[in-house]
């Protein structure tokens, strides 16, 4: 039992650590951060980020939350920029190098080259008076008091400050740039995220298959066309093609609970009026909330006035959308 509470104290250390910390930097968010977010907006070149041991793999993350974000950025390890991978950089590019120390050998070594290139030089780093920082044209400050590593030395705390920095470094850059949910999902058109940013019930929909009754049309003629489309149901139109209601497999349940004389039914008799309809041109997201809400498993389609056909649960499954 010690031992599990043991357990739990040290996670909760960890948390009030990393926590503390990171409101920590909120006095150093000043005029460095603000040019330095303004300066990258007006530039055409890219960010190119760089780092050593655990602050390499921190510059991965950040790299990619810039390139998600409409901000194009690359990584560059700081062991190989200085064998060869310095000619990734152009002279209008931005380097943000990442360290908690700003001292590192390979960094003194690293900073002049960079500086001769003609790049301006972004300092994220934990010592405000090192070799980085003072090198830097601009210093966005991750200094810690102490690691969450009981004996101060595994990379917790630090690396949890510079994700951080390079969060609020990324979400500024988006907020200024004017990126939408939709600019979003232009970059990850492939994920769940963003087929619900961007999948459209059109797109999901079988246009071609389109179960259709008349109003007057008998029972048989019903239970044929929702066997034969497949998808539990049917619309119901008039004469000219205009939707008046929907039969589902529930109202054929239903009907056989209340005896009626089955010879004389009529699609009209047994079908929902005014059934729940979503448009071509709304989202699939939708189709699947409206769905949620209403307790159903398809929606009547239309384009305008017009019938196209349904929108199935199963349709939403297949695009990981449900």
């Amino acid at each position: 039992m010690n031992l599990l509470k043991n357990i739990k104290n040290t996670a909760i250390n960890v948390f009030q650590n990393e926590a503390n910390a990171l409101l920590n930097l909120i006095p150093h968010i000043g005029d460095d951060f603000e040019a330095c977010v303004t300066d990258i907006l007006s530039s055409k070149g890219r960010v190119v980020i760089t780092g050593i041991g655990k602050s390499a793999i921190v510059s991965n993350k950040i790299v990619a939350t810039l390139n998600s974000t409409g901000t194009p950025s690359l990584f560059m390890h700081a062991a190989d920029a200085i064998h060869g991978d310095l000619g990734m950089i152009k002279k209008e590019d931005f380097v943000i190098c990442v360290s908690k120390s700003g001292n590192t050998p390979e960094i003194k070594l690293l900073v002049p080259m960079l500086k001769a290139l003609g790049s301006k030089l972004i300092g994220m780093v934990g010592n405000a008076n090192s070799y980085l920082a003072k090198q830097s044209d601009y210093v966005l400050f991750t200094g810690i008091e102490e690691e969450a590593c009981p004996n101060n030395l595994a990379p917790t705390t630090s690396t949890t400050v510079q994700m951080a920095m390079g969060d609020a470094l990324a979400v500024c850059l988006l907020t200024a740039r004017g990126f939408t949910a939709e600019s979003f999902a232009r970059f990850h058109p492939g994920g769940t995220l963003g087929k619900q940013l961007y999948l459209k019930v059109e797109d999901v929909i079988d246009q071609k298959l389109v179960p259709m009754v008349d109003q007057d049309a008998s029972l048989k003629d019903v239970i044929l066309e929702i066997s034969s489309k497949r998808l539990g149901a049917t619309a119901v139109v008039d004469a000219n093609k205009k939707l008046q209601g929907i039969i589902t497999d529930g109202d054929l349940r239903r009907m056989l609970q209340n005896n009626f004389e089955l010879s004389t039914i009529k699609a009209k008799d047994i079908m929902t009026k005014d059934p729940k309809v979503i448009f071509v041109d709304d989202y699939a997201v939708k189709a699947a909330e409206l769905m949620k809400t209403f307790n159903i498993t398809q929606l009547v389609v239309k384009d305008g006035a017009s019938l196209v056909g349904f929108i199935h649960i199963h349709d939403l499954m297949k695009e990981g959308i449900v």
